[in-house]
């Protein structure tokens, strides 16, 4: 043992001096070590080069075993580094647009609503998408399209078959795989003029103020309350506009909560969780597929308003769609006078 540790020092400094790359370094100490391998396959038992090698070919087996082991996992884990970071890689955008850009964009730049400046304003924007579901994926897609600069992404989930019935930017051949990296993915393909910044972790009270802070504008399409109270919460906190929505079933809802500028927060509209027996998971209860696609789309149209000043958005109001019957309605909601988050009389500790 004390010789191959000594003969493999030996080559790795030799690779050091003629500075060879580290590739070439580990083909060296693993030839060395398949050579050892070799001698005590083939020399009988008790010869002096096997018994000052170990003696047991078996020890060099399991060592070789635990360091192709090592190899693989970190091969593994740079390709997934290097995928990220590819995804995730911001684009270089310069003080114009680009002859593509603007054959791209004529029919935002020819609103009256929207024009040079308003795609300019969506060029420069930063907007974080919570949740890249069934909401989160159609507000994706539409965000790239429309030249959103830098749009983020955070999700824990992977893609599963039973999401590709309505969750549409993701694919049959990208099941397994993070929700954040395949919609990374296809958002690029569709625009490679924006950049994506994939998070693929749950949202958690320890980073998403931090997170938060990096962006101007955030959507929120999560399926559970105890996220929905935490977004509203650090987006309030930090004075930044949320677009809010949710469905179940044939029923969707959305609203702009943005106190900072007068209306209602989330919480003074929905001050409890409701009873989780009356508002079951869409997979529980199921969902019409193109619903989230309706009601995505609709908060990417509110997304380019409010970063384009264009229109009425839908501040102080609570717009419901009930695609069973062909139905819209809008509400008037107000803020709550009693409201803990938005009225300054800090925080609940139960969120």
């Amino acid at each position: 043992m004390i010789m191959v540790g000594s003969m493999a020092a030996a080559l790795w400094g030799i690779g050091i001096a003629m500075k060879a790359p580290y590739a070439a370094r580990w083909t060296m100490l693993a030839i060395l070590l398949l050579a050892v391998m070799m001698a005590h396959v083939v020399l009988p038992t008790g010869h002096p080069l096997r018994m000052a090698t170990g003696g047991d070919a078996r020890l060099w087996g399991v060592i070789i075993a635990f360091g192709l082991m090592v190899w693989g996992y970190r091969s593994i884990l740079g390709r997934l580094h290097a995928r990220v970071a590819e995804q995730a890689a911001p684009v270089a955008q310069s003080k114009t647009f680009s002859e593509t850009e603007l054959d791209r964009y004529a029919r935002h730049i020819i609103l009256r609503e929207v024009g040079g400046p308003g795609q300019k304003a969506l060029r420069d924007a930063k907007v974080l998408v919570v949740g890249a579901g069934g909401l989160g994926a159609p507000a994706l897609q539409y965000l790239a399209a429309a030249g959103v600069g830098t749009i983020g992404v955070i999700d824990d989930d992977v893609v599963e078959n039973a999401n590709l019935q309505r969750q549409v930017i993701h694919t049959d051949a990208q099941i397994g795989k993070p929700k954040v990296h395949s919609a990374a993915a296809a958002m690029v393909a569709q625009n490679p003029f924006v950049s994506v910044r994939p998070y693929h972790r749950r949202l958690s009270e320890d980073v998403t103020a931090d997170l938060f802070a990096d962006y101007d504008l955030i959507l929120d399409g999560t399926d559970n309350f105890a996220t929905r109270y935490l977004v509203n919460r650090v987006a309030v906190g930090q004075g930044k506009p949320l677009i809010a929505a949710a469905l179940t079933q044939w029923e969707g809802q959305i609203s702009i909560y943005d106190p900072a500028r007068g209306t209602p927060c989330y919480e003074c509209i929905f001050p409890n969780a409701p009873d989780p027996a009356l508002v079951p998971s869409c997979a529980e209860a199921g969902v019409i597929g193109p619903l989230p696609g309706v009601i995505g789309a609709m908060m990417a149209v509110e997304a380019v308003k409010l970063i384009t000043g264009a229109g009425d958005g839908l501040g102080g109001r609570l717009l419901i769609y009930d695609a069973l019957y062909a139905q819209t309605r809008t509400i008037k909601i107000a803020p709550r006078d009693d409201c803990a988050i938005c009225q300054g009389k800090g925080l609940r500790p139960d969120g």
